[in-house]
């Protein structure tokens, strides 16, 4: 996601864990975008057409951030009203892009994944609320509280899995057997909270939907949604890239003067390659209730409980306008919610190309949006899916924007108990209360190992209750105090530093937790302070992994913070920089539990030693000391 993340508040890198989740990674830049389009269907949303149209090729000639190709479809009804593509596919032989060249949609993947579940439902070889333990006996994990994890908490991000493994997600040429690693990996870690506990993005549990499928029926994952949804919804221009394709358009990265294919290993959590026309034919079967051109895909309830919103029993919701469906990022949009207009939206990412997918069941509209990164998915697709409603009178007006002035200097509450560092996927945090009232933000850097001020100037209360900085009024912080009692009796308590965005077109207010306030432990001891400012290089990724073919081997370090006794910091720009609780003299474990997208994708690192050679793991990557 960077671009024009969902959050709005990624660093100014991003490593491959993020991009399965919201939209837009930006790791790698696409150039030298060409015009044109080939397909313009008569139609109604004359004035939403052209505006969309003039938005996209503003996109793909933007001179600082020029995107090579950007396809879009709109479908209202059981019509396609509009469908077009623009720029070229190939940057070196500026071919262009056409309708039928495919992109790498990322997580929007996961909706097929959620049907595919749905529809072993309807033959009655899954229910959702049954353990996983029971269709996949292999599965194993050293929390025992992992044979309580069910298809439902796989689909709605509440798994406790640790989020996404890493290792040869992303290649620039196909690596079969991702799921069996993940599985493999997941063996030897422990959940990272309990299941149903709370909702953070987590790509792993739509990967395990790829072992639950082949167990069940004999089929690889791929082979199943080819035959079971790809097939009967005529999607013949979409396909999970398990080899490299004979045939067929493609739009390809172009990166440091060389042309790639991207390869998705992550099928069910990010590996579809598909067009906006195809996915206007998925969309007409949610659309129908299950029913395209007549042929059931799947049944009616199992499609509604994809559309429910899945938060009601978390016990850590700090954010209650992120409404988790199955599958579905948000099952009420806020954007489309802010017209009063329900609509079911997913997004996704890969390391080269951004997408975002639209469907509202009871306006029948539909929009998929896709195009390499660099261009803000969100803001475009729901300012089209907006103009389309206003036009055709599903709404009279838009909904007015929430951003404006920043609000008046109110007297705030204490916040001495809020100082401190706090925890994430991503990078520490730091609070300092300011003698004043007011609050300074620091961030981790890991190129300078520092601290580096988020916004010039302190933070200040505001009549809104937000903490405010003079020189920003697209984003407000503030405090958040999680407390009750666990399902296995713990009681728990853990403070949040939330933000507060207006991300997309600005129509409504989203609120994120950025990490996890902690508490100092006891100080290291001598294994792991013999450990510190050491350097580690991976061992085990694929010659064709996207970040070692375009990054090199960039090694990771392992140090600590001053002002966070007790705990150790792991990463690089790749992995980012995740904070560990030593478990003991040879383990590391996961420290937060941070809902919504900032608690994504931790580890548990393990240290091991053989013929004088000291070797890390983590997830499923092997590092040896550089």
């Amino acid at each position: 996601m960077l671009r024009s993340d969902r959050d709005n508040d990624k660093p100014s890198s991003a490593g491959r864990r993020e991009f399965l989740g919201f939209a837009g990674a930006g790791m790698l830049a696409m150039l030298l975008p060409g015009c044109g389009s080939d397909s313009v269907n008569p139609t109604p949303y004359q004035q939403t057409i052209a505006q969309g149209q003039q938005a996209i090729e503003q996109a793909i000639s933007d001179p600082e951030h020029p995107v090579a190709a950007i396809s879009v479809a709109m479908l209202k009804g059981g019509n396609v009203v509009w469908q077009q593509a623009f720029g070229v596919s190939s940057v070196p032989d500026q071919t262009r892009a056409t309708t039928q060249t495919r992109f790498n949609i990322g997580s929007v993947s996961k909706v097929i994944a959620a049907l595919a579940a749905v529809i072993l439902q309807d033959r009655g070889l899954i229910s959702l609320d049954t353990p996983i333990i029971q269709y996949l006996p292999t599965f194993t994990m050293l929390s025992p509280e992992y044979a309580q994890i069910t298809t439902r908490h796989l689909l709605s991000h509440s798994s406790g899995l640790p989020g996404t493994n890493a290792r040869n997600l992303f290649t620039f040429a196909p690596i079969p057997g991702y799921a069996a690693d993940t599985q493999a990996e997941l063996a030897n870690t422990h959940l990272k909270h309990l299941p149903g506990e709370l909702a953070v993005y987590c790509n792993d549990g739509f990967t395990m939907i790829e072992q639950i499928v082949l167990a069940l029926t004999g089929q690889s994952y791929a082979s199943f949604v080819e035959a079971n949804i790809l097939a009967p919804l005529q999607m013949t221009n979409s396909s999970y890239l398990t080899s490299v394709p004979s045939g067929g358009s493609f739009a390809y990265p172009y990166a440091n003067g060389t042309q790639y294919q991207e390869f998705v290993n992550a099928y069910a959590t990010g590996g579809l390659s598909s067009t906006p026309g195809d996915m206007m034919n998925l969309a007409a079967m949610f659309l129908g209730a299950g029913v395209f051109q007549g042929q059931r895909i799947a049944s009616a309830a199992g499609l509604a409980q994809m559309g429910t919103d899945q938060t009601g029993g978390l016990l850590i919701n700090p954010s209650p306008e992120w409404r988790w469906g199955l599958g579905w990022d948000s099952v009420l949009q806020p954007g489309v919610a802010a017209a009063g207009v329900l609509a079911w939206e997913k997004d996704g990412g890969t390391a080269f190309f951004t997408s975002e997918f639209f469907v509202l069941p009871q306006a029948q509209l539909a929009l998929m949006l896709t195009g390499n990164s660099g261009y803000d998915a969100r803001k475009l697709a729901e300012t089209i899916v907006l103009s389309a409603l206003q036009e055709d009178g599903t709404i009279s007006a838009l909904p007015p924007p929430v951003a404006g002035a920043i609000p008046p200097i109110a007297t705030g509450p204490g916040i001495a108990s809020a100082a401190g560092i706090y925890g994430n996927f991503d990078a520490p945090l730091q609070v300092i209360a300011n003698s004043d009232g007011s609050l300074q933000l620091n961030q981790w850097d890991g190129a300078t190992h520092a601290w580096t001020q988020v916004g010039p100037g302190a933070f200040q209360y505001r009549s809104d209750g937000w903490w405010w900085n003079d020189s920003n009024a697209s984003a407000s912080y503030r405090f958040a105090l999680a407390t009750g009692t666990d399902e296995s009796g713990s009681a728990f308590s853990y403070r949040y530093l939330m933000k507060r965005v207006a991300p997309g077109a600005g129509y409504a207010w989203l609120t994120l937790p950025l990490g996890q306030q902690l508490a100092a432990l006891a100080p290291l001891d001598n294994a792991w302070q013999q450990r510190i400012g050491t350097q580690w290089s991976v061992t085990n990724e694929s010659p064709t992994s996207v970040p070692l073919v375009l990054d090199g081997n960039v090694p990771a370090i392992l140090t600590t913070l001053t002002e966070l006794p007790g705990y150790v910091l792991f990463g690089n720009n790749d992995l980012r920089y995740q904070l560990f609780v030593p478990l003991a003299d040879d383990r590391g474990g996961m420290s937060v539990k941070v809902p919504g997208n900032f608690g994504r994708d931790l580890y548990e690192i393990r240290f091991a030693s053989a013929n004088n050679v000291s070797t890390v793991t983590l997830g499923s990557s092997i590092y040896a000391q550089a």
